[in-house]
């Protein structure tokens, strides 16, 4: 059995510092207790490092892995990307304001590829609790959140006024600004909701745009019928025209021998 892990940083940081930095980590952390491996990938804009590690160490101890372990190795690679001269922090989700759903590498990839199953059977629970008017239940979890999300203001707010205190008065508002603009908590249920809502939205306008390619290919249609009738009715008057100035051609000449037998 292994663990794995993946290490990543926003875009622009250079792949390189990014993978010194997880050697170093996993050289203190795993280095004399279990073997690993790693592979760094640039298939996208923000590096990042797959890493699996044996759960079963060289002195028989099963590696067991919790919130608070995963807080500690975060810290650990922050503090070896800033050796690196990368500027990193280990800020976790929640201070940031994201409570968009986390999920292990696999339903994410999966996610991506629109093929995971999880998902799948996630929304189709959520599209069923929902009401025609888009309201659901909101889970137990949603409490926890709030809690949590009130402990964050008030950190925050508590850094603005010792920033403020400190004479700081620009970078304590940008801390309050940064607070009013947090998004709000949402659960796993409601995230689904919300994502569901858009997809309609957007079916939505594109019907829309359907119908009015339709609307347009109709009145350009009929458009080109009462042209194409009023080009036909004007042949039509044309070849009326022809033919009566073809009989009277054909009457002069009659008349002039007349006139000239009497």
């Amino acid at each position: 059995m292994v663990h794995k892990m993946i290490f990543s940083m926003p875009a622009g940081t250079p792949p390189k510092k990014v993978l010194a930095a997880v050697k170093d980590f996993a050289r203190e952390e795993f280095g004399a207790k279990h073997r690993y491996a790693m592979v760094l990938h640039t298939d996208e804009p923000h590096p990042h490092v797959h890493m699996v590690v044996k759960a079963m160490g060289y002195d028989g101890t099963r590696l067991n892995i919790r919130k608070a372990t995963l807080r500690e190795w975060r810290r650990q690679f922050a503090w070896h990307l800033r050796e690196h001269g990368v500027a990193a922090n280990a800020t976790e989700r929640a201070v940031r304001g994201v409570t968009k759903p986390q999920k292990p590498d696999g339903i994410y990839r999966a996610e991506r590829r629109h093929d995971s199953t999880h998902w799948r059977e996630r929304t189709e629970a959520v599209a069923r609790a929902m009401t025609p008017r888009g309201e659901i239940s909101a889970e137990p979890a949603k409490a926890q959140l709030l809690v949590t999300r009130l402990h964050i203001v008030r950190g925050w707010n508590g850094v603005a006024d010792d920033l403020a205190r400190q004479g700081q008065a620009e970078l304590a508002l940008e801390v309050r600004r940064f607070v009013t603009q947090l998004p709000p908590p949402r659960s796993e249920r409601e995230w689904i909701r919300d994502r569901l809502l858009e997809q309609t939205k957007g079916s939505e306008r594109a019907q829309f745009v359907d119908r009015w390619k339709q609307d347009a290919l109709s009145t350009w249609q009929a458009f080109r019928a009462h042209q194409q009738a009023t080009e036909q009715a004007r042949e039509r008057e044309l070849d009326r025209s022809r033919q009566l100035d073809l009989k009277r051609s054909r009457r002069r000449p009659r008349n002039h021998r007349d006139d000239r037998t009497r």
